[in-house]
């Protein structure tokens, strides 16, 4: 992470394009029908428990066997693909993009995601704090905890075994953590953002920066 990082370029682009854009794909092979249209607006599930459905996106039928799938996220339908109406697809074919509005909180997630060290899961498997970290977490909270390269910090669980794993970037404080434990992650998504201890003054600067913008400009 550099002390040089450019906070007007930064802020610059999310205030000329505050959205992100979540791609849509199959979930499997099988005929696709849309139930969206293009600039329709669509919602995540909501409600306290998550009771309340998300906007149905499409149905996919295999073997006569229709599933329908609904949007994970709100926002705006753009770039759906029409002439896959009706069709058959491949899994993993890409159907339509939601144009999500990001609220100031995901803003700073993203620059986050930007200025912090990454480190990625190596498999797709649920993950685990280890014992030590899980208890010092619980005691300090995460933002109190420094780690370092070499030290084993979490536990993969894959196929009903449990593996360490070994943290390889710079030392730092466990700022941002962004799995659930025993919820399966994708290869290659983040689990936590390490931030250098003297990176930490810098952190609060982008959050001041980020609140203090987008207050009087929205």
């Amino acid at each position: 992470m550099s002390d040089e990082i450019d906070f007007d370029e930064l802020l610059s682009k999310y205030k000329s394009d505050p959205y992100d854009y979540v791609d849509v794909y199959a979930v499997h092979t099988g005929k696709i029908t849309f139930k969206v249209m293009e600039g329709q607006q669509v919602d995540a599930a909501s409600g306290e428990w998550l009771q309340v459905p998300g906007t149905s996106l499409y149905e996919i039928n295999r073997e006569r066997n229709p599933k329908i799938i609904v949007a994970q996220t709100n926002g705006t339908v753009t770039g759906i693909i029409t002439e896959l109406d009706g069709r058959f697809v491949e899994a993993g074919e890409k159907l339509m993009t939601i144009k999500h509005p990001l609220k100031k909180k995901e803003i700073i997630e993203n620059i986050f995601r930007e200025v912090l060290y990454l480190f990625y899961a190596p498999e797709t498997a649920k993950y685990f704090f280890s014992m030590d970290i899980q208890s010092r977490i619980d005691k300090k909270g995460a933002r109190s905890i420094t780690i370092d390269q070499g030290e084993e910090i979490i536990t993969m669980s894959l196929m009903k075994r449990d593996t360490p794993v070994y943290y390889n970037g710079e030392r730092g404080v466990i700022h941002s953590i962004y799995f659930k434990p025993g919820i399966s992650v994708k290869q290659g998504e983040p689990l936590i953002g390490v931030c250098a201890l003297e990176q930490l003054p810098l952190i609060q600067k982008i959050i001041t920066r980020v609140k203090a913008d987008w207050d009087s400009t929205h």
